[in-house]
């Protein structure tokens, strides 16, 4: 396999980049400008694949692959909406308890620019992206190998090793960064040129990597009933927990990038999903009700399927305000004070889900020690329920008669709980006053659903 991915254009030119070496918005195919605006895309992305099938007896086959994908992220996602096409006016307030203007003065009137000569000025107070001119495209890595064997009784299991690897995983970095304690007037680009707002520019930022071990029982159809039952138990880490390509870093200071790199925000540690089929042994050809009568013809023929999946919870990370680190543009991180948080399972008002005595804000100008993603939200579980039967009325036309019922048991699906620290308040003693929504779940989903349904075939 060979894989070439050009330099996105619009249908009459190319694509906007800024440059950060003059400050201003190039435009692909507009003066001397190229089309590709100087962004080499490679001929070399092979992507080799290959697996292979070994049969270890007449009961036990192993299987195994391994291949590599280039990363197919278009770059057209980055800048597509640049300027001039979009102007992303941004208005720094003074700082965090300041408004940036008044709303009865309206919005600055904005100027719409030219194309000019294919280098034009870009307002300072207006967001840009950009992407180097010798980009680097990522590539995954993935690989398994899975032993199948044949059980008594028409059962199949099997386990896997499942894992990926993706270098260069691409991801959005600011080129107008500050330091700790540098506030806006810090900022890189803004001592350069003056230049207050964001200019995100798509690169290369870490990688991530996933590993699992994959099991499945499964049982074919036979004496009224099948059954598929998986469990997963893996852990996927990545930089800032980054789900997937052309996301923002949480840290954006080039001396930190090391803090990005967590488990991912995707991560589900257990998994475990089942399904499977029953027909009621009621009716002709079954066990009970196999005669003639009425109770045969009402109470045959009906069968039931079911999906029940249990998943551990998703992971989150605890902040604090950024007030004292003074940087814009980055994600604060709490202080765990406590070596171990204590989860008290509890849900609503006052009722905080893990020990809220295990953070602390951060006061000072420095990133706090709590990782990023380090705390695990409420599991899920959840269980759908269908009873369904054919009728055949004649020799062309059946009917199905079907209820279902989605989340059957009406288990609420939790959302994540409250995790700014600095909402916590106090009282005069030092005691927690009020959580003020830290630690706090206050919202659920997924209430239980029931639906019937008659369909007709002929």
């Amino acid at each position: 396999r060979w894989e070439y991915f050009p330099t996105p254009t619009r249908a009459d030119r190319g694509f906007e980049r800024y440059n950060a070496d003059d400050n201003k918005i190039h435009i692909g195919g507009v003066g001397d400008v190229p089309k590709n605006l100087g962004i080499d895309a490679s001929k070399k992305l092979f992507a080799p694949r290959f697996g292979f099938a070994y049969r270890a007896g007449s009961k036990t086959v192993i299987r195994g692959g391994y291949g590599i994908s280039w990363d197919p992220y278009s770059l057209a996602r980055a800048l597509r909406t640049n300027h001039p096409v979009l102007t992303e006016l941004v208005l720094q307030q003074p700082n965090s308890l300041t408004q940036a203007s008044r709303l009865e003065d309206g919005i600055p009137p904005i100027v719409a620019p030219g194309l000019g000569n294919g280098v034009i000025d870009i307002p300072n107070n207006v967001s840009s992206q950009t992407v180097p001119l010798d980009f680097q495209r990522g590539y995954i890595q993935s690989w398994n190998l899975t032993v199948q064997r044949s059980l008594a009784g028409g059962w199949v299991g099997e386990a896997s090793y499942v894992a990926t690897r993706q270098t260069r995983q691409l991801g959005y970095t600011n080129l107008n960064w500050s330091p700790i304690g540098g506030g806006n007037n810090g900022r890189v680009l803004f001592q350069r040129f003056g230049r207050s707002a964001d200019t995100r520019e798509v690169v290369p930022v870490g990688g991530s990597h996933y590993d699992s071990l994959q099991t499945r029982l499964q049982r074919r159809f036979s004496n009224n009933y099948s059954l598929n039952a998986s469990y997963t138990f893996g852990k996927a880490i990545s930089t800032s927990g980054l789900a997937r390509s052309d996301s923002t870093l949480s840290v954006i200071i080039p001396e930190y990038y090391y803090l990005n790199r967590s488990v991912s925000q995707m991560d589900r540690r257990h998994n475990f999903q089942l399904t499977n089929i029953y027909q009621l042994p009621f009716g002709k050809g079954q066990r009970y009700l196999n005669g003639d009568g009425i109770a045969s013809a009402v109470f045959g023929g009906w069968q039931t399927n079911s999906i029940v999946s249990l998943m551990s919870g998703r992971p989150f990370s605890v902040t604090s305000s950024a007030t004292s680190l003074n940087s814009p543009g980055n994600t604060q991180r709490a202080d765990q004070i406590k070596a171990e948080v204590e989860i008290l399972g509890g849900v609503g008002r006052g009722q905080p889900y893990f020990d809220p005595t295990a953070f602390r804000q951060v006061t000072e100008p420095r990133f706090g020690n709590a990782g990023y993603y380090s705390m695990r939200g409420p599991g899920r579980v959840n269980w759908d329920f269908g009873l369904f039967r054919f009728f055949q009325i004649n020799e062309r036309v059946k009917m199905e008669a079907r209820i279902e019922a989605f989340n059957f048991t009406n288990t609420p699906k939790f959302g994540m709980p409250g995790a700014n620290v600095s909402n916590l308040q106090f009282s005069s003693s030092g005691a927690i006053s009020n959580l003020n929504g830290f630690g706090e779940i206050t919202s659920a989903t997924e209430e239980r659903q029931l639906q019937a349904g008659f369909r007709i075939t002929f």
